[in-house]
């Protein structure tokens, strides 16, 4: 039987990035190679994985960072290090956290002839969506800048049905998903089919128009709505009940 030998090699560099007042914060490229010598006396291809950090770190000597325009700066909350049962969690079990004290804002946006303020205040708890904005280490302390649409909602408790949306966002309880198929059989946890049905729990103000007015959403807190499948940021209550905060776009019909 032929055999194929494995050989890895790893390439470590540190530092690639460099500017004035600005650094990568423990920069590392790694580069790995895992390539098979021989297989039946011919060289077979080799499979690289790469792997970058480079989360930007604000020197020392900058002691002040003012978000401009419609942008707001975070300090990202701590993730919890122990399960709710009290057991300490690894680093790769921790859960990202989504959101973070406002520290700072920028001055608004202008919309038509109006100038719009920024709707959060400084020291107010915010829910951001998963993959916005921009990390930094500041003060050494880790931010986020984000722009203000990216903003789902407010959350002043750890319950994240008590979550206030912002604009276009609205928070929904997840339905239960079926517990057996329609021919009777029960269907187990990595069967059951996540659904897109839920009742509305709040709505943000609504979106602003052309001349910087709010334009109320078309669902109201009690509807049951269907949306998109893959729509929204996850979350998990207190309650153990699924929610998911979306724009009102994402919702494609009231159900009755």
């Amino acid at each position: 039987m032929a055999t194929a030998q494995l050989t890895a090699s790893t390439i470590s560099a540190k530092g690639f990035v460099s500017f004035e007042g600005l650094r990568a914060s423990s920069s590392t490229v790694k580069a790995s190679t895992f390539a098979p010598l021989r297989q039946n006396g011919l060289s077979t291809r080799s499979f690289r994985g790469l792997v970058v950090k480079a989360a930007t770190v604000v020197a020392p000597k900058y002691t002040s960072l003012k978000p401009l325009g419609d942008r707001v700066l975070v300090k990202i909350k701590v993730p919890e290090e122990k399960s709710v049962g009290g057991i300490l969690l690894p680093t790769s079990a921790q859960t990202k956290p989504q959101g973070g004290e406002v520290v700072a804002v920028g001055e608004g946006r202008i919309i038509g002839k109006s100038k719009v303020d920024i709707s959060v205040k400084t020291g107010t708890q915010i829910v951001y969506s998963k993959y916005a904005g921009t990390e930094v280490e500041f003060n050494g302390s880790n931010h986020l800048i984000l722009k203000e649409d990216d903003i789902v909602g407010i959350l002043d408790t750890d319950d994240v049905k008590d979550m206030k949306p912002l604009n276009d966002r609205v928070l929904i309880k997840v339905a239960e998903a079926e517990e057996k198929t329609a021919g009777g059989l029960l269907l187990t946890e990595a069967t059951k089919e996540r659904p897109s049905i839920g009742t509305v729990i709040a709505v943000g103000p609504g979106p602003l128009d052309e001349e910087g007015n709010r334009k109320a959403l078309s669902v109201s807190p009690g509807n049951t709505v269907l949306y998109s499948k893959y729509a929204g940021n996850d979350f998990k209550g207190s309650d153990d009940s699924d929610y998911i905060a979306l724009r009102a776009s994402d919702v494609m019909a009231v159900l009755s």
